[in-house]
């Protein structure tokens, strides 16, 4: 076959070949479909979409949570029960940033007691509602008209989403991190903005810990370079050589380390390595984290 056959025939079949629902901008007007709950529950206009300018008008008051987390376009849509007009199902679809911020966003809603579910990378279900995230979606449904409804619903309407979005149902690999004696499963939230409340700690990943009995939280903050972590570190601990008490530092070649009682979080243990800050909050002995942070240390370098 000559060379422009060959050219042809390449162009028929990248042009034939089939295109991912999510791959396109349409995605998100198709990833809630007229068939996506039970068959008692029809859709009752096609989807609409929220950007960053007019979230507010579907969720006021809580648009402002989304954004540090990438948020680029909201799809919606509301089903409606054939035998109870009043009973409405709103079904919402979020495209984050990306899936670290998919996780975080969801983060915020979950309890470590809550019902958890197989859909997507990881989901809930209460009498009300259903959450989950799959790669860079959040996924939230809920009942309004009643207080609760059978979980099988909300588990048909979640599965019909997720088979509608892109089939990575995997973790954020940030998370492995943690993966450290004693970390309270399904207890780590990603904060995508202000670590602890405090603006330099542009964003980390938190969790709740048992260490020697105590109940407390570590977290790792990863900054661009190690000049960054440093330079949070070094307002860190102006902060709390000005609002803090008992403040001991320990300097070595390769680290910073700092032991202090925070007036939020009481006995605080923070570590500078690399361009990683690794520490420890709520501890009644701040001696009692350095084991664990050498450990979450050691995680970060053979990551």
């Amino acid at each position: 076959m000559c060379r422009s056959g060959m050219i042809y025939l390449m162009i028929i079949c990248v042009f034939c070949a089939p295109v991912p629902l999510f791959a396109a901008d349409r995605s998100m007007g198709n990833v809630l479909l007229a068939g996506g709950c039970s068959e008692d529950w029809v859709i009752k206009d096609k989807a609409t979409l929220f950007n960053k300018d007019n979230l507010f008008d579907h969720i006021n008051g809580e648009a402002e949570l989304y954004f540090p987390y990438g948020f680029e376009v909201l799809a919606t849509a509301t089903y409606v029960n054939r035998r109870n007009p009043e009973l409405w199902i709103i079904a919402d679809v979020y495209k984050m940033g990306s899936l670290i911020d998919a996780f975080g966003i969801y983060s915020n809603y979950r309890k470590t007691n809550a019902s958890w579910v197989t859909i997507g990378a990881e989901g809930f279900v209460s009498s009300s509602q259903l959450m989950f995230y799959q790669d860079r979606y959040f996924v939230r449904i809920q009942v309004t008209g009643t207080t609760s409804l059978k979980q099988d619903i909300f588990f048909a309407c979640g599965r019909a989403v997720s088979q509608n979005l892109p089939l990575n149902a995997g973790p954020p690999r940030e998370l492995e991190i943690l993966r450290i004696p004693g970390i309270v499963p399904k207890s780590e939230r990603y904060i995508a903005k202000s670590l602890l409340g405090y603006a330099f700690f542009h964003r980390g990943i938190i969790a709740d810990a048992i260490i020697e009995d105590e109940q407390v939280q570590v977290f790792v903050v990863p900054e661009d370079s190690q000049d960054a972590a440093r330079k949070a570190v070094d307002q860190y601990r102006s902060y709390l050589k000005t609002e803090g008490q008992g403040m001991k530092v320990t300097e070595l070649s390769d680290r910073i380390s700092i032991a202090a009682v925070d007036p939020l979080y009481g006995g605080v243990f923070v570590e500078q390595s690399g361009r990683y800050i690794v520490g420890a909050i709520r501890l009644k002995n701040p001696s009692v984290a350095k084991q664990s942070i050498e450990t979450l240390r050691g995680r970060l370098v053979s990551k």
